[in-house]
């Protein structure tokens, strides 16, 4: 599926003499700066797989570039990924397909990251009955009492807590319901 997409983004081959085929795509592009980084995204859609791809309800494919380039010393990081909704062309044009991705990471970097960086919820090996869902449950117990004290830095407020015990302690107990 992926290298069907991929072939469908490329530039099409033509001979000498001949021009290539006007495809079904739709781009949308932001560019935006902020946290020392100046990023570009463009989201290319496209209706033209609909029907081949062995995927139910797929509705568009698309291809999406990244590129971030750090204010402070120009150094540039690039990527693409490719997708596929059950989202008409009608019901999100390229633009809010972008808004949609970008979304998603919102909730990525909102609390799974987190969770996996900060807490080190991905580092945890174990295995043993409900373990793992448990302290699950107590991560994003540690995350909501956190945002409810108002802390913005989670990771700050980790190693506080870690080296002052008595606070942790007292911002479990003194937490307002």
């Amino acid at each position: 599926m992926r290298q069907a997409i991929e072939i469908l983004f490329q530039p099409e081959p033509c001979l000498p003499g001949f021009s290539a085929g006007t495809p079904d795509v739709r781009t949308a592009r932001t560019v935006e700066k902020g946290h020392g980084r100046l990023e570009q995204r463009t989201l290319t859609a496209s209706s033209e797989l609909r029907e081949y791809l062995d995927w139910p309800y797929v509705e568009q494919v698309f291809k999406l570039e990244r590129r971030w380039e750090r204010v402070k010393d120009g150094r540039v990081t690039q990527d693409v990924v490719y997708g596929l909704t059950s989202l008409t062309a009608e019901e999100a044009h390229p633009e809010r397909l972008l808004s949609l991705v970008r979304a998603q990471w919102g909730i990525e970097n909102g609390l799974h990251y987190r969770r996996d960086e900060t807490l080190r919820e991905d580092w945890c090996r174990v295995r043993m009955g409900q373990a793992a869902q448990i302290l699950t449950q107590i991560n994003n117990l540690v995350i909501g009492l956190l945002l409810r004290r108002g802390v913005k830095n989670v990771p700050e407020a980790r190693r506080r807590f870690a080296a002052h015990l008595d606070e942790a302690v007292q911002a479990v107990l003194r937490c307002p319901v």
